[in-house]
Order: C-alpha cells, then sequence, then structure tokens
C-alpha cells in the first residue's frame, strides 16, 4: 500500500497574513481567535519583530490596502468587532505609523504605502529608509520626501516633527545641520526652519507666505496660531536671529510674506555652491503683463473670434466664475491653447497680446534649455519647468500664463519601439507634458509652425485650437498701413495685392525700409524700394539638378 506524500507549503508574510485574515472574519478579536492564528502570527511578529496585537493590525491593513483611506470601523467590520473593542489597538497602530509601515491620514484614516506593500511581496521585512550619513543633496531629498507625507495629511506634525529631528540626529556631520543646530532653536522651530530650507533648495521660493507652511501645524491649531503671532509681529525666533527675513513690496515690509536672509543662506548651504548662485525660479524667464507693448493684430473673421472667445475667458472675473464652475461640475478647470499655422501669422504675438489685455504675466519656457546631454536631466528640467509653473499660480493673485513657443520639437509624434537613449529621452519629455496638462491648474498656450506632425495624445490634450492662416489682402493692406502710415492707399494696395506676406514679413520689410530712410534721407522713390525690399524677403529657391553625372 502506498502512502500519500503531502508538501508542507511554505510560509511567507503574504501567506501568513492571508491565514490570519482569515481567522480574523467575525472572531471579534477574542482570545480564541489568537489562539487559532497562534502560528501566523508568531511567525509574522519574529519576522517584522512586533507585537502579535501589532502583527494582527498589520495583517488587517494589508488586507484593505487597495482602499486609499482605511477606517478604524472598516477593521471591526472586518473582525465582527465594535469600534470600541478597535480602539484598544490604537497604541499599536501608532507603533506602525512610527515605523512607516502605515500613514496615518488624519480623523482615524490610515493607508498602507506602496513601498510597504513591495516588500510584503518580495517575502521581505521593511527596514525603513536608511537615511544617516547622507550627503546634502540626499538630505534634502529626504525633507523633500517628509514634507509632501504631512502635507498629503499621512503624517501627523508631532510625528513630523520627530521625524525631523532623527533625520538631523543622523547627519551630524553636515554643515547645514550644524548651523541649524548652532542656531539653539526648539524642535518647533527647527522644523520651520527645515521648511523654510526645503523651499529654498527644492523650489527655489524666496516669498514663503503663510499658506506656504500653516500645513505643518494643522493638526495643532494652537500652536499655529501661536506661530503666526509670533511671525506676524516680528517676535519670532527666526525673525530675532536673522535667520528669515520679510519680503518687502514697493520699499515697505510684507509681514505677511518671509525669505531666508542671505547671510543665512551663506552660514547654512555651504555645501551647496549651486543653490547660492542660482537665479530665482520666480522670475525667471517671466514676462511682465506691463512691459507688454500693445499691438493691433490683424486676423481673418474666424481667428478674429476665436482670439476674441479667449480674451473674455481670460478676462479675470470671467476666469475666476469659469473655473469656480468647472470644480462644481467635476471638470478640470485647466484651460490648454494650441496656436498652430505659419511662421509669422501671430501666433505669439497674439500670446502677449492677450496677456496684456487680461493683466497675465507670462512664464516662457526655452525648449533648448529643457534638453540636456545627460541621462535624467531632461525629464528633471521639464519637471521643474511645472513644479515653478504650480508655484507662481498659488503665490500670483492673477494666473500667470506658460508658453511653450515653437514647440515642435517637444509635441511631434512619439517615437515607437525606440532603442536609441535620446528618443527614450523625447518620449519620456512628452509623456512627462501629457501628465501635467491632465492635473493642470492655470493656463498652458503652445505654438507650433507644423501641426501635421502633432501627436495624437497632445490634439486630444488642447482644450482651444486655433489655426492662424496667412492674412487675407485686406488684411495686409492694414497691416502696411499700420506700419507704414505714410505711404498711400495705392501703394499699399499694390503691394497688398502683389506679395502675400504674412505679418511678421512685412514687419521685417517695414524695418528695412525705415532704416534706409534715416540712412538716405530720401523718400521719393518709396515704392520702388519697398518692392526691392520684398523681392529680397523672399528667398530664391536653388535649381533642382537632376540625378546622376553631368556637365
Amino acid at each position: 500500500m502506498k502512502t500519500k506524500k503531502t508538501t508542507k507549503q511554505e510560509m511567507t508574510l503574504l501567506a501568513a497574513v492571508e491565514q490570519i485574515v482569515e481567522l480574523s472574519h467575525d472572531s471579534k478579536l477574542e482570545l480564541e481567535f489568537f489562539r487559532k492564528a497562534a502560528k501566523p502570527i508568531k511567525y509574522l511578529a519574529d519576522k517584522l519583530e512586533l507585537t502579535r496585537e501589532q502583527v494582527v493590525m498589520m495583517a488587517m491593513f494589508i488586507d484593505n490596502s487597495d482602499d486609499r483611506e482605511i477606517s478604524l470601523r472598516d477593521l471591526a467590520k472586518q473582525s465582527g468587532c465594535s469600534t470600541t473593542r478597535i480602539l484598544k489597538y490604537v497604541k499599536d497602530i501608532k507603533e506602525l505609523v512610527s515605523r512607516d509601515m502605515v500613514r496615518e491620514r488624519g480623523c482615524g484614516n490610515y493607508r498602507v504605502p506602496w513601498y510597504v506593500i513591495e516588500a510584503f511581496t518580495r517575502n521581505e521585512k521593511f527596514e525603513g529608509y536608511k537615511n544617516a550619513n547622507i550627503s546634502c543633496d540626499e538630505f534634502f531629498g529626504v525633507l523633500d520626501d517628509i514634507f509632501s507625507i504631512r502635507e498629503e495629511h499621512e503624517m501627523t506634525s508631532e510625528l513630523t516633527i520627530k521625524r525631523l529631528q532623527s533625520l538631523m540626529d543622523e547627519n551630524k556631520q553636515l554643515a547645514f545641520v550644524q548651523q541649524v543646530r548652532s542656531y539653539g532653536l526648539d524642535e518647533e522651530d527647527e522644523a520651520l526652519l527645515l521648511l523654510f530650507a526645503h523651499l529654498f533648495v527644492d523650489n527655489n521660493d524666496n516669498h514663503v507666505g503663510y499658506d506656504d507652511i500653516d500645513y505643518l501645524f494643522r493638526d495643532t491649531r494652537h500652536s499655529w496660531n501661536r506661530v503666526k503671532s509670533r511671525l506676524n509681529s516680528g517676535s519670532h525666533e527666526l525673525i530675532e536671529k536673522k535667520i528669515i527675513e520679510y519680503n518687502n513690496n514697493d520699499g515697505l515690509a510684507d509681514s505677511t510674506s518671509f525669505r531666508i536672509t542671505d547671510e543665512a543662506k551663506r552660514l547654512l548651504f555651504s555645501e551647496m555652491e549651486n543653490v547660492l548662485v542660482r537665479p530665482d525660479a520666480s522670475r525667471q524667464n517671466l514676462v511682465r503683463c506691463e512691459t507688454i507693448a500693445p499691438k493691433k493684430l490683424y486676423f481673418d473673421k474666424v481667428v478674429e473670434e476665436q482670439i476674441a472667445d479667449l480674451g473674455r475667458l481670460l478676462d479675470e472675473k470671467h476666469y475666476a466664475d469659469i473655473c469656480n464652475r468647472m470644480k462644481d461640475k467635476g471638470y478640470r478647470c485647466g484651460f490648454t491653447c494650441l496656436f498652430y499655422g505659419a511662421p509669422g501669422t501671430g501666433k505669439t504675438e497674439s500670446v502677449l497680446q492677450l496677456a496684456r489685455q487680461t493683466g497675465r504675466d507670462i512664464m516662457q519656457v526655452n525648449i533648448s534649455q529643457i534638453k540636456s546631454k545627460w541621462v535624467g536631466d531632461s525629464e528633471k528640467n521639464i519637471k521643474n519647468v511645472f513644479d515653478t509653473y504650480r508655484t507662481l499660480v498659488d503665490k500670483q493673485k492673477v494666473t500667470p500664463i506658460l508658453l511653450f513657443n515653437e514647440a515642435d520639437a517637444i509635441i511631434g509624434k512619439r517615437m515607437e519601439n525606440t532603442e536609441r537613449a535620446v528618443d527614450k529621452m523625447e518620449n519620456s519629455i512628452q509623456n512627462i507634458i501629457l501628465q501635467e496638462m491632465e492635473t493642470l491648474k492655470g493656463i498652458l498656450i503652445a505654438t507650433t509652425n507644423l501641426a501635421q506632425n502633432l501627436d495624437k495624445a497632445f490634439e486630444r490634450r488642447f482644450l482651444y485650437k486655433v489655426k492662424f492662416s496667412k492674412p487675407t489682402t485686406e488684411a495686409r493692406e492694414h497691416i502696411w498701413h499700420t506700419m507704414l502710415p505714410e505711404l498711400s492707399a495705392d501703394d499699399i494696395s499694390v503691394l497688398a495685392e502683389k506679395y502675400n506676406f504674412s505679418g511678421g514679413q512685412i514687419e521685417n520689410i517695414a524695418r528695412h525700409y525705415t532704416i534706409d530712410t534715416i540712412l538716405h534721407s530720401d523718400q521719393a522713390a518709396a515704392l520702388a524700394t519697398l518692392i526691392r525690399h520684398c523681392d529680397s524677403e523672399r528667398l530664391e529657391k536653388s535649381e533642382k539638378r537632376a540625378i546622376g553625372f553631368g556637365n
């Protein structure tokens, strides 16, 4: 008689979790449950170095990890016990939170981070991040993570301050940490200084308002009111020790906006020279609306109506109302526009005039500066563009325009089956832009001369598309008259009829003609001179040669 061989299934973290969860259903977490689940509980407790109560809570959190918010009521319902009974385990849950195995989202809601789930699927204990003896750049990367978690309501103020203290304790070798500690601040004020430093280093933010820092103390309203009162009165330690100062507004101190003092920057960021010399990102490539000169533009009726509609939309009163209504209906409130057409047809100038008329600054994107020969830098550059724009939107009362001028190089058709690193980089940049367009809060306008090469994914994401054609004869007459009002009506008619030029080409010719009149002081042969310049404007095309050899 043959004996049946049985194979014992190897225990894993997920297998132990599964067994605990199955046994927990309707168990009310009574002693009988802990007796039946003793084996998988002990396995997890030994592997993760947790108590049996912490193991049970962790198993139940893992089982609910597909939900962004797991409440104590969810755990109570799963185990068939009262919420009051689950409250007995709050201390154990807090230990899981302190180890970063579970995130606390406030109001009794929790979430399991993705990297903890990954560790369980690999059958590995989550050890937490190793943040000791790191570089200053890595230190600020960790700061960015900590403050992002706090801003997402996934860590209490108390735990955030503890994490910041631990981070500094583990990196006493850094000159930055040594300088922070040299000020003799309490833990709360040190946390606030670290937040100011993070905003300056990671966001290049020199204009920090109350809205930028209140989240650090959001669940300790008493602390925030005290901090805000001290900042407002100028009696805060950071101000008295000349670590931060008020920003200036037309020569007057603005008690609602702060920056780290130049002397404090020099002392704090001595290890990061690149931080000290870079320009203020909030002003980089920024065209102020008040500096834009008014200019009359001429279009055909369709384009004129489209531009007029955009002007009404971007008028601040309408814009704010439309954004609110879009939000109420559950729609995205970012406005994306594509201006396309031949060169010189007024695409860029239309953006400038819309900005001037609606009182909006323009953040111009230099496409050539985005692309880098170093792997990964181009992607970081394009992310920084949108991060900087988000900062501007938050800071400015009137939402600025994000302008991708001559964007052919970054919104063209994506490569398929790419092998070259350059092609992969191009696709990565485009994917980042596509994602950012989905969540945009603001106004993005792109101009291109090559709409036929536009990737379909971009085409779908542009809410407004305006095609700029070369001006009609009548429009060309208006442009000639605007550029050179001294010309006779007959001369203007001849030029408009004979040359199918764009507005940009006509402007070139007008400038050339004006230079001539200044140099030669002779306008007698105006039409002949202009015709000569018009003929020169049209570059001669080289003759086509037959393929092959010949004389």
